[in-house]
C-alpha cells in the first residue's frame, strides 16, 4: 500500500471501523441483486424480483437520510443498532414470505422495512472527517472509502448471485444481512472514533438539504444515478443478445475495477484551485465517457469502453464528498452524505426501468442512449448549478471552525 494510505492508519482505532465499514457495506451491493436473483429462482417471476428491488432503493431513498439525520442528533450507536435490528427483522420476513410463498403484498412490506438500512459508507467518511478534518489526509481518506466502495460492486453481486444460484436461492440475501449484523455491531462498538453528536444545532437548524450546494450535488447525481442503472440493466440485455448473458458480470465489473484504478491514484495527488471546477470536470467526463457505448458491437469492445468510463467514478465522487464538507454543517455531515446517496439511489431506480422501456421497444444497442442522455442532464444541472457550488457557504455558527480554506489549499 503506497504511503500516503499506510499514513492514514496511524490514527487509533482507524484500521477497526474502516474493516467494519468494509463488511456493513458489503450488503450494498448484494441485497438487491441476491433478492432479484431469489425471487427468480422460487418464482420465476422476473416482474415481481425488479418490483421489490425498487422498493428496497426506494425506500432507503426515503429513510436513508432521516436515519443519518438522527445519528448527526443522537450518535451512531444509540440509532444505528436499534435501526439495523429493525432492517435484519425486515429482511428474514421476506426470506420467510419467499421461501413458503406467502401473499406478495407482504414481500413489498419487508421490502420496504430492509430501506431502513443505514448508510454505512456516510458513517465511516464521517469517522474519518472527524479524525482529518482540515488536513491532506481526509482527500486520501476519502479517496480509499471510495476505493473500498467499488471493490463492494465487484465482488459483492458475484458472492450474492453465486451463492443463491449454487447453494440455495436466499444464501446470497441471507450472507448480505449476516454482513450487516457483524458490520453495524462492529462498528457501533467502537466509541473511541464515533464523532461527537449534535443535538441542539441539529433539531434548531432543519434538514443539510436547506443548503444550496448539497442541493446542486443531490440533482446531480439523481441523473448520475441513472447512468449507472441504464448501464447496469442495458450491460445485462446487451450480453445476452450477444449470446454470452454470464458474461454481463465481467464486463460489469470492469465498470467497477476502472473506478477503483483511479480512485487509489486519485488519493495520491493533491490538488490546487477550487474543487468545484474539478467536480464539474468530472461530471463532463462521466457523460462523454457514455458516447462511445452507443457504438458498441461486441463485449470486448464493450468492456474496454466501460473500463475507461469507470475511471471517472471515483475521482467525482471523492470530490463530491469534499463539497459535502464546504457546504454542510458539521452537525449535519453524515446526513449531507447520505442524501447524495439517496440522489443515487433515486437515479438509479429510474435508470434502470426507463432503460428496461426502451430495450423492450428497440433494443439492447439502442438501450445505451439513456445513460448518454442521463449524462447531458447531469452536465446541465452542474453548469447550472456551478454558481452555487462555487459561493461561499454561509455562517455556520463555529461548527466547521473555518476549515474550507485550509482544505482547498492543502486538499483541494
Amino acid at each position: 500500500m503506497p504511503s500516503p494510505y499506510r499514513a492514514l492508519f496511524a490514527a487509533p482505532g482507524s484500521k477497526g471501523f474502516s474493516a467494519a465499514g468494509f463488511l456493513g457495506r458489503m450488503p450494498l451491493s448484494m441485497m438487491g441483486i441476491g433478492v432479484v436473483t431469489m425471487i427468480s429462482q422460487l418464482t420465476g417471476r422476473y416482474g415481481l424480483a425488479g418490483a421489490l428491488s425498487a422498493t428496497m432503493a426506494l425506500a432507503a431513498a426515503v429513510l436513508g437520510p432521516q436515519v443519518s439525520r438522527l445519528v448527526d442528533q443522537y450518535g451512531q450507536r444509540r440509532v444505528l443498532r436499534p435501526v439495523t435490528l429493525f432492517a435484519l427483522a425486515a429482511a428474514a420476513g421476506l426470506l420467510l414470505t419467499a421461501h413458503f410463498e406467502w401473499p406478495d403484498w407482504l414481500l413489498f412490506v419487508c421490502a420496504a422495512g430492509i430501506g431502513c438500512v443505514p448508510s454505512i459508507g456516510a458513517m465511516i467518511r464521517a469517522r474519518w472527517a472527524a479524525l482529518y478534518r482540515g488536513t491532506p489526509q481526509l482527500h486520501t481518506a476519502y479517496s480509499f472509502e471510495s476505493v473500498v466502495d467499488e471493490i463492494c460492486f465487484i465482488f459483492g453481486p458475484i458472492i450474492s448471485i453465486g451463492l443463491s444460484t449454487v447453494w440455495f436461492p436466499e444464501a446470497g440475501p441471507l450472507l448480505a444481512a449476516c454482513f450487516l449484523a457483524a458490520g453495524v455491531f462492529w462498528l457501533t462498538s467502537q466509541r473511541a472514533t464515533e464523532p461527537v453528536p449534535h443535538p441542539r444545532e441539529q433539531h434548531t437548524g432543519g434538514s443539510a438539504l436547506g443548503s444550496a450546494g448539497l442541493q446542486v450535488l443531490v440533482a446531480t447525481f439523481v441523473a448520475t444515478g441513472a447512468i449507472f442503472g441504464a448501464v447496469d440493466v442495458v450491460t445485462v440485455a446487451f450480453a445476452e443478445e450477444q449470446g454470452h448473458k454470464g458474461a454481463a458480470s465481467i464486463v460489469l465489473a470492469l465498470y467497477a475495477a476502472g473506478s477503483c484504478v483511479a480512485g487509489a491514484v486519485f488519493g495520491l495527488l493533491h490538488f490546487r484551485g477550487a474543487p468545484e471546477r474539478r467536480w464539474l470536470l468530472g461530471i463532463c467526463a462521466m457523460a462523454v465517457s457514455m458516447i462511445p457505448l452507443l457504438l458498441v458491437g461486441n463485449l470486448p469492445f464493450l468492456a474496454v469502453a466501460l473500463f475507461v468510463a469507470g475511471l471517472s467514478i471515483a475521482p467525482t465522487m471523492i470530490t463530491t464528498m469534499s463539497l459535502i464538507e464546504q457546504h454542510v454543517p458539521r452537525a449535519k455531515l453524515t446526513e449531507g452524505m447520505t442524501w447524495v446517496s439517496t440522489g443515487l439511489a433515486v437515479g438509479v431506480a429510474l435508470g434502470s426501468s426507463v432503460a428496461g422501456w426502451v430495450i423492450d421497444a428497440a433494443g439492447a444497442k439502442a438501450g445505451y442512449g439513456v445513460p448518454a442522455v442521463s449524462g447531458a442532464v447531469a452536465v446541465a444541472v452542474g453548469f447550472l448549478g456551478y454558481r452555487r457550488l462555487s459561493r461561499p457557504a454561509p455562517q455556520r455558527g463555529g461548527s466547521h471552525e473555518h476549515h474550507s480554506e485550509r482544505e482547498e489549499r492543502h486538499v483541494a
